[in-house]
């Protein structure tokens, strides 16, 4: 049951987030709150840091952690086909279709009418993301989290760096923020 339970949950958001992995964020974090012994908002948070630094989109990764954390291996897999097989099934079904698809004006006009939600859903995700990262109890002190991301902005704006240089400055950073006092 766990299993058919896993694979409707992320067929959902597989189904619903159009705009890539940040825009399952929202559904991710509704998950949290009906499923909290698969996910928490912490969680959440730490897989997102997780999943920016290894191959594969958002919505994959915590798929596979959240099946995982639930179900063990399996459960994991499960979760994974659940998110993908939306996509699959459109790709599919647009394949098939796509000379009718390209020229139709209500398609466009349609996937035109998307771009707002998708920008809500990623700026809500982004929103929610930076809440509990910065006041979350267990997390970075505040005052070094803000002034190290001042620091990177303004790097980034005088000097050009490479970005695994920032990923492990970064990574290095929290650790010691991280640190006990």
């Amino acid at each position: 049951m766990i299993y058919l339970q896993l694979f409707w949950e992320f067929f959902k958001i597989g189904l619903f987030s159009i705009g890539g992995g940040l825009a399952t964020l929202p559904f991710l974090y509704t998950l949290a709150q009906t499923h909290p012994h698969w996910l928490t908002a912490k969680t959440i948070a730490d897989m997102i840091a997780v999943s920016e630094s290894t191959p594969g989109p958002i919505g994959i990764n915590m798929a596979t952690f959240a099946g995982y954390q639930a179900a063990g291996a399996l459960g994991g897999l499960i979760a994974t086909l659940g998110e993908v097989t939306p996509s699959v099934i459109i790709i599919i079904f647009i394949a098939r279709f796509l000379g009718k698809f390209d020229k139709n004006l209500y398609v466009k006009d349609a996937f035109y009418a998307l771009r707002p939600a998708v920008v809500g859903l990623i700026t809500f995700a982004g929103l929610r993301l930076l809440s509990v990262t910065l006041f979350f109890e267990h997390t970075l002190k505040v005052k070094e989290a803000v002034l190290f991301a001042v620091l990177v902005v303004l790097v980034l704006r005088f000097k050009k760096v490479h970005p695994l240089i920032w990923i492990v400055i970064g990574a290095t950073a929290g650790l010691l923020l991280a640190l006990p006092s």
